[in-house]
């Protein structure tokens, strides 16, 4: 079905991108690329001073070797970690990366369809966009 999928991969206490996963195999083509994203949050500019030393880096380098630990998983898997509103980014780099769909977790656990970041990428992205709950 497609050729190029974004799978945006959240950190958050209990979530794992297995759901995710399993719906970019089952929607890819074959050969299909299907990339992991993290979007980080920046670092707040009152909160820069008292950050360690190599704090951004070290943790930069343990998303992307557990995003790869997951990517070594799929056929042909990738990985990008980048910083900035994970809604905007992800629908920035989808489109950057020409990506012809986006699984995307919703983390919504009260009565709402979903939450505010699958909200802004369903209503702004430009490519297919394949919910999960």
């Amino acid at each position: 079905m497609y050729r190029n999928i974004l799978v945006p991969v959240a950190y958050e206490a209990g979530h794992d991108a297995k759901k995710e996963l399993d719906a970019a195999r089952k929607l890819a083509d074959p050969g299909a690329l299907i990339t992991l994203l993290h979007v980080m949050d920046p670092v707040p500019f009152f909160a820069i001073d008292y950050m360690p030393e190599g704090y951004r880096d070290e943790l930069t380098r343990a998303i992307e070797a557990d995003l790869q630990r997951l990517a070594d998983t799929l056929q042909n898997g990738a990985v990008a970690v980048i910083e900035g509103d994970a809604p905007r980014e992800i629908i920035d780099w989808a489109e950057a990366n020409r990506a012809d769909c986006i699984v995307l977790a919703t983390h919504r656990t009260d009565t709402s369809l979903y939450g505010s970041t699958a909200a802004r990428v369903v209503r702004y992205a430009s490519c297919a966009v394949h919910l999960l709950r």
